[in-house]
């Protein structure tokens, strides 16, 4: 189903009979925008042209109606605030004002050469969308109402390009409602940044949070048949290099958790997971929980991204990058490098093996650091080029979300057998780690490629909650 935006257009009914053919433009103009913004995979509901304030009062009751995510308000031309006011304060929602004039330059020329002043006037009005923006904002920023202005002309790209993203984060937040977050076991013991709100992650983002438990898992393993396992294992050689140094019985223990581990997911309809358990040594729980690796980095690659040590928060982040389509690492911090002026990031769990650089290895691991048993494990890098962290931080006032854009450069990495990139950021390594800390993140946090910090930002504003980017 189509995530809904909604859409009008404001005016003001005294031009229409003074200035012929001025509506008539200004609704082809509006079409064009409806148009332009349906090709974004959105649903647009236009409320028509609102030029009155009992037109304001009928575009609120529609639009309330119809669940829209944020709302789009094309100045045509100057319009009365009070034809706005109605509507925002009934909505709710992010409101995003479009100052999109029909040309970047009016030809003043042959506007002046016109030589009839009712006809300039009428073309005038035709392009005066910017008269109206700052009586708009003012009326928003003294009612507490939440906005956002484009302002360009109507084949703009850049202009375009901040809607495409104000349509996208509305898409995202859409997602993060349904989404049903699965938690497998329990936290890691002592990591207090890692322990969170369930309920007010809940409230924030507005998803569901499914407790799942270990036996289930155990059965649906335990239940697999040699040609489920046997396609699984097939998998991995189609998603990984698998390294030849992978124990048959390692593959055949990580693929029958991978089998279990699918369908644990599906039973529950789950769209992201957060997991860790230990198990005693020997005991069923810890033959699953040390092979579960692979499936997990398959289905973080799908997009049902998974959060090693129970990191609920970073779950979310990964899920939020995934339905951005940037995909959503779990990282945490490795290493710096004061040399070369990097910051390297990584971890021994889940990979999103689709924003690789290369092929992702399969490789054993003898031990796995701070955690029970040995099993295979992912080797891999973020692609080179641009990249975005993201955390989703549970601060003394609530959540909000810490960004920061970056660059995954190439270089030497650490070959544990572990996820591991290095990144440059533009205000250096010292003061990226400085200020990224003192925001007080847990250590984890999701890489994506791209850089979409603007994109998280309107996310920010639907959710209604800080954004705070570092570089």
């Amino acid at each position: 189903m189509q995530t809904k935006v909604g859409l009008f257009g404001i005016g003001l009914d005294t031009y229409w009979p003074q200035f012929e053919g001025l509506f008539e433009k200004l609704q082809k103009y509006q079409e064009q925008i409806k148009t332009e913004i349906s090709q974004f995979g959105v649903e647009v509901i236009d409320a028509g042209m609102v030029d009155t304030p009992i037109k304001a009062q009928e575009a609120a009751d529609f639009l309330k109606s119809k669940d829209i995510e944020i709302v789009f308000l094309y100045v045509s031309t100057y319009a009365l605030s009070s034809t706005v006011l109605p509507i925002a304060r009934r909505l709710k929602i992010p409101v995003v004002i479009l100052n999109l004039q029909p040309v970047a330059q009016l030809d003043y020329s042959a506007f002046n050469n016109l030589r009839d002043r009712g006809k300039m006037t009428g073309i005038w009005l035709e392009h005066c969308q910017a008269c109206s923006v700052p009586e708009i904002a003012s009326i928003f920023n003294r009612s507490g109402i939440n906005y956002d202005i484009v302002t360009g002309y109507l084949n703009d790209t850049e202009a375009w390009n901040e809607i495409k993203a104000w349509t996208e984060a509305a898409q995202v937040a859409a997602a993060m409602r349904i989404n049903r977050l699965g938690v497998l076991g329990h936290y890691y013991g002592g990591m207090l940044d890692v322990y969170t709100d369930m309920t007010k992650q809940s409230v924030v983002f507005g998803n569901h949070i499914e407790i799942m438990e270990m036996c289930e898992l155990k059965k649906y393993r335990d239940q697999a048949t040699s040609d489920e396992v046997n396609a699984k294992i097939e998998e991995f050689k189609d998603a990984f290099d698998v390294s030849s140094e992978c124990d048959a019985i390692e593959i055949e223990r990580a693929a029958l958790t991978s089998v279990a581990l699918d369908k644990l997911v599906k039973n529950h309809n789950i769209g992201s997971l957060a997991y860790y358990y230990e198990g005693e040594p020997g005991n069923d729980y810890e033959n699953i929980v040390t092979s579960v690796i692979a499936g997990n980095t398959l289905l973080t690659g799908k997009n049902i991204p998974v959060a090693g040590e129970c990191e609920i928060k970073n779950a979310q982040a990964m899920k939020i990058m995934a339905e951005f389509g940037a995909g959503g690492s779990f990282s945490e911090f490795y290493l710096m490098d004061f040399k070369d002026d990097i910051v390297m990031l990584g971890h021994d769990g889940p990979a999103h093996f689709a924003i690789a650089q290369g092929r992702v290895k399969l490789v054993p691991l003898p031990v796995y650091h701070g955690k029970p048993g040995k099993g295979l494990s992912i080797q891999m890098s973020v692609r080179h080029g641009a990249v975005t962290l993201l955390s989703v931080v549970e601060g003394k006032d609530g959540l909000f979300l810490l960004v920061a854009e970056g660059n995954s450069v190439a270089g030497p990495i650490l070959e544990i057998g572990n996820t591991n990139s290095r990144y440059q950021f533009s205000i250096g390594a010292r003061r990226f780690m400085n200020e990224w800390s003192k925001q007080g993140p847990a250590h984890h946090c999701a890489i994506g490629i791209g850089h979409i910090a603007h994109k998280i930002e309107k996310l920010g504003q639907i959710l209604g909650i800080d954004v705070v980017k570092i570089c």
